[in-house]
């Protein structure tokens, strides 16, 4: 495998941190939609749950060069994020973590600023409104309680830190409590014995009991979902950090070594792990976010086990950089091609949109994954 080289790392960064200025007037006082259309991504109100992504590049590009004006573009955005929250616009749902840890509590941690702290925590409390105290998990969507909504999602792995961070801020288990919670019903019920994932998990709404795992954005219940995979191998790496407990690691080899055993020959997933050759789409979001998780999980293994997993996301990296970046600005004003927010098959219920092109979310894991690989990042998750 070729692997992306410490050189490499520094040219990429700064090819995306020109395209990250040069988005800044429009994507300043408003946000970037959940991904671009004909590979341009229009500008939209901060209301859809993948805004916080654009903010957090923005960070990541400051903590690149130092300029201040990127600093003070993340102060503009980080405005419009606690007005979100106060006025409760849209976050009726579990996706805060992915809303305020890139934008807020990356500020907070960059500058210290308490207008940020105050968003995150209030997210945080929001957040906590979704816990189902029958089965212990966090609701994704819908109205709480409905049996046709009562599920989690594998995604809200990565929602978790924002619980964590609130704990550690404001001194209250409460946050914690729900965060450790969540995780041992996802741990017991989204990840099947051969370490694929299942999208999205029913319990019963009476009895709190487990029900049925289905699908909503991969190809079919028993297949997949590529990006499904990845918020996995990345929430058991953030979960472990969390928690120390030893089946997180478990957990995360099993899933790792099934997302690997599924890559086409170029490495970068398609859309579905039941996918691994022909002309169903891409996603390439979905490799950005294991390339993270693998360097988090590196950190805290053994040398010989870390060496294997940084070997991979430096192979990963490499494959995205090589061949699905953003080589022209006039051709898109994302950082990497051929992503796949939502592909419609027979046996799934999304609606299709964002297919073959860039997505908020994979733009920020490409930018954090290098950040990581440049050395001395500390995490926003």
């Amino acid at each position: 495998m070729k692997e992306i080289t410490s050189q490499t790392v520094l040219k990429a960064l700064d090819e995306a941190v020109s395209q990250v200025r040069r988005n800044l007037p429009s994507f300043t006082y408003q946000c970037q939609n959940h991904s671009s259309v004909n590979n341009f991504y229009p500008a939209v109100e901060n209301n859809q749950w993948t805004c916080g992504f654009w903010p957090g590049e923005v960070c990541l590009a400051y903590e690149h060069t130092g300029d201040p004006v990127l600093v003070h573009a993340a102060h503009i955005l980080s405005e419009s994020f606690l007005s979100r929250i106060e006025q409760k616009i849209e976050v009726d749902h579990h996706d805060m973590g992915f809303l305020y840890t890139p934008s807020c509590v990356s500020l907070f941690n960059l500058d210290g600023s308490l207008r940020a702290r105050k968003a995150a925590l209030l997210a945080a409390d929001q957040l906590l409104t979704r816990f189902q105290q029958r089965g212990s998990f966090l609701q994704a969507w819908g109205p709480m309680g409905a049996r046709e909504n009562y599920r989690f999602i594998i995604d809200c792995l990565m929602n978790l830190p924002l619980l964590y961070w609130a704990s550690e801020q404001s001194g209250d288990e409460k946050y914690r409590t729900i965060a450790l919670k969540h995780t041992q019903t996802c741990l017991a019920n989204s990840f099947r014995p051969d370490g694929s994932t299942f999208h999205t998990f029913f319990m019963d709404p009476e009895t709190g009991l487990p029900v049925r795992g289905e699908t909503c954005q991969g190809y079919r219940a028993d297949s997949s979902w590529a990006r499904g995979q990845a918020w996995g191998i990345y929430g058991l790496a953030l979960s472990y950090r969390y928690t120390s407990d030893p089946v997180c690691v478990d957990q995360f080899r099993t899933a790792s070594e099934y997302f690997l055993s599924k890559l086409p020959s170029d490495l970068i997933p398609y859309w579905d792990l039941i996918f691994t050759e022909g002309d169903e789409p891409r996603d390439s979001s979905s490799a950005s976010i294991v390339a993270c998780g693998f360097l988090e999980m590196a950190a805290m293994l053994a040398a010989d086990e870390a060496a294997y997993y940084i070997s991979w996301a430096k192979a990963l990296m490499q494959s995205l950089y090589e061949h699905y970046r953003v080589t022209d600005p006039h051709t898109s004003n994302g950082l990497v091609l051929h992503g796949t927010y939502s592909k419609k098959s027979p046996y799934n219920t999304c609606t299709p949109e964002g297919v073959d092109e860039c997505v908020s979310w994979g733009d920020y894991f490409y930018m954090e994954a290098l950040t990581r690989l440049k050395g001395d990042w500390v995490s926003y998750w």
